[in-house]
């Protein structure tokens, strides 16, 4: 039986040392503070090519220097055989001079019938140069997102804003004298608007959204009144910063697109008004008329006049065109203060405008409507001390529920109601009724 014992022992003792020679973590031990034993693991972290390089050699040869004071009291703590100290991180030397990050236990163990120190080694080399990696990476996107002209913000689930960079509270118009982080979404000193201008609940932020359902939000625009008075229209997107998370943070950016719109606006009443006059210009009152015909029944538009100034060309050759051009915008401006306010009227070209009547007037109406704007345009012009009476000549004609024409029918039929306003002579068939005009004349 003692040979059996023996036997288990060695075969024991045989696994043990398999197990540390073949250990990821280093295993040295000293005894009075010479190292008696190390395995390749600790090899290696210590620089040394064999065990040769590190037998007899003191320990402390292998720690750093601010470490030293603080092992010697751990180790002495320990008092009795499988007394173990707390995992401790540490910085320790190899043979060839690097700095090696490690974390260490120390144990109290029998050694050859004596007690000696065994000490198991983690290298932390990797995992600390992943942290010095991620610290960069959170550095550099600190610095590019406090960078951007985007605003961006993170909320905690309750509505906190937990962090927001600079073009944030630019953007909100919010001092630094007013705290922004910390602050709670229904704190800020911000009014919000609707797409439509209109008082919007905070609950229909997007960031809110987004924290209640989870949903992501992208490119929903909407408007926020600032402290200084300022409405800026803001696209905002939003989303969970990490979905996968219960309780996650929701991350919000935003662009003040005002400058934006405003631009659009006005490449949009650029393309569809007369710089000269502005008026609607050929493409939109066409359009209209495209519309009005295609409303069937419903049509909102049922009269259609064309206004052709009379001996406009005679003003031109006489007087040049940069008076000419204060005649149309004169004109323009009287035919629109003439009209009605659901009327449109645009200029197609040189002297020639359309007016599209809303509603259906009858004739009672029509013909003193007409007469206004024969009125209001004979009006005598001064431009540059020339006196200039213009008159015009007006064609009609109207839209019936079941009209089949296009809107170039349409304008066909206006074109030779005006002509025959011009001339006793009828040139042409067509849809429409004249009323002429005198001729114009300057002094």
């Amino acid at each position: 039986m003692g040979e059996r014992r023996a036997t288990a022992a060695e075969q024991l003792a045989h696994r043990y040392r398999s197990l540390v020679e073949h250990s990821p973590d280093g295993i040295c031990v000293h005894e009075r503070g010479i190292v008696v034993y190390a395995n390749p693991a600790a090899l290696r972290i210590m620089g040394a090519k064999n065990l040769a390089e590190v037998l007899g050699q003191h320990i402390a040869r292998f720690v750093h220097p601010d470490f030293r004071q603080p092992m010697y009291e751990r180790i002495s703590g320990l008092t009795a055989t499988g007394n173990a100290s707390e995992p401790t991180e540490m910085v320790l030397l190899s043979l060839d001079g690097r700095e090696v990050p490690v974390e260490t236990v120390s144990v109290l163990t029998a050694w050859h019938d004596r007690l000696a120190y065994q000490v198991v080694i983690h290298d932390l080399t990797a995992q600390k140069a992943a942290e010095r990696a991620q610290r960069r990476a959170e550095q550099h996107f600190t610095t590019v997102v406090s960078q951007l002209e985007e605003g961006v913000a993170v909320f905690y689930r309750d509505g906190t804003i937990a962090s927001a960079n600079p073009a944030a509270r630019r953007i909100f118009g919010i001092d630094d004298r007013t705290p922004l982080v910390g602050s709670n979404i229904t704190e800020l000193p911000l009014e919000l608007l609707d797409a439509n201008g209109r008082s919007m609940p905070r609950e229909r932020h997007p960031v809110a959204r987004t924290l209640s359902t989870g949903e992501t939000v992208t490119a929903y625009v909407f408007a926020i009144v600032r402290p200084d008075g300022q409405r800026r229209w803001l696209a905002v997107s939003s989303r969970l910063l990490n979905p996968d998370e219960q309780g996650t943070a929701a991350v919000c950016s935003f662009t003040d697109i005002t400058e934006y719109l405003a631009s659009r606006r006005q490449l949009e009443y650029q393309a569809t008004h007369d710089p000269l006059t502005g008026l609607a210009n050929r493409s939109l009152i066409l359009s209209q008329l495209s519309g009005a015909l295609a409303a069937s029944g419903t049509r909102d538009v049922s009269t259609v006049m064309f206004i052709d100034l009379d001996g406009f060309k005679s003003i031109n050759d006489t007087m040049g065109h940069a008076i000419g051009d204060t005649v149309l915008r004169i004109v323009a401006h009287r035919l629109q203060r003439a009209l009605r306010g659901d009327d449109l009227v645009g200029r197609l070209g040189g002297d020639e405008f359309l007016v599209l009547l809303a509603g259906r007037p009858g004739d009672e109406e029509l013909e003193p409507l007409v007469q206004r704007l024969r009125a209001a345009m004979a009006e005598p012009i001064v431009a540059r001390g020339h006196r200039i009476a213009v008159n015009a000549s007006i064609g009609v004609t109207t839209l019936e529920p079941d009209d089949t024409r296009t809107p170039e029918a349409v304008l066909h039929d206006a074109d030779v109601a005006m002509y025959e306003a011009k001339s006793p002579t009828r040139r042409d068939g067509g849809r429409g009724r004249a009323i002429r005009g005198d001729n114009s004349h300057v002094s």
